[in-house]
């Protein structure tokens, strides 16, 4: 199994296998059990579909934002901090899960939900993993990056500075 450089050695695996027990599951509620979908019967379609949009054009930033660091013809030496890695760390991992959430909400599939947020603890694995080797490698430039940028929500500058104040 050949593994990228700085990822972990389960990620890619992981991810798949979790995609397909979260479409195999959210299939299976959504349309045919609904054993969790009752959901929907108290949230309007009409204001599922105004979240959904939201989200997957936030998503669709993200994935096509930080697709940057792993095309190699774009790829650049060092800590990427332009486009989406302005303000997230992991704005691919983070628009999966958006994604995924999206699916969620668009069916009110409570256990697809459930499932979400195991998916968004196995990312969150992964991404401390990830964090640790670009620590290891790139230093005092990754640690300022990380304290500019949140791990999954960007950083609000007036909030951060009130941190750091109090600390």
């Amino acid at each position: 199994m050949h593994r990228k450089d700085g990822e972990h050695p389960l990620g890619d695996i992981g991810q798949l296998v979790l995609l397909c027990l979260f479409l195999f599951i959210w299939v299976a509620d959504s349309f045919f059990l609904r054993m969790s979908t009752f959901m929907s019967d108290f949230v309007s379609l009409h204001m599922r579909l105004v979240l959904i949009a939201l989200v997957v054009v936030i998503a669709t930033y993200l994935a096509k934002s930080g697709h940057a660091v792993v095309n190699p013809e774009r790829r650049f030496p060092g800590v990427a901090s332009t486009g989406a890695f302005r303000y997230v760390r992991h704005p691919l991992y983070l628009a999966s899960i958006l994604f995924y959430l999206c699916l969620s909400v668009a069916t009110a599939s409570l256990l697809s939900l459930a499932l979400s947020v195991g998916i968004a603890v196995f990312y969150d694995y992964i991404a401390s993993y990830e964090e640790r080797v670009l620590q290891a490698k790139y230093r005092e430039e990754y640690s300022k990056y990380r304290e500019r940028t949140g791990k999954w929500l960007p950083i609000i500058r007036g909030l951060a500075g009130a941190r750091r104040i109090q600390k």
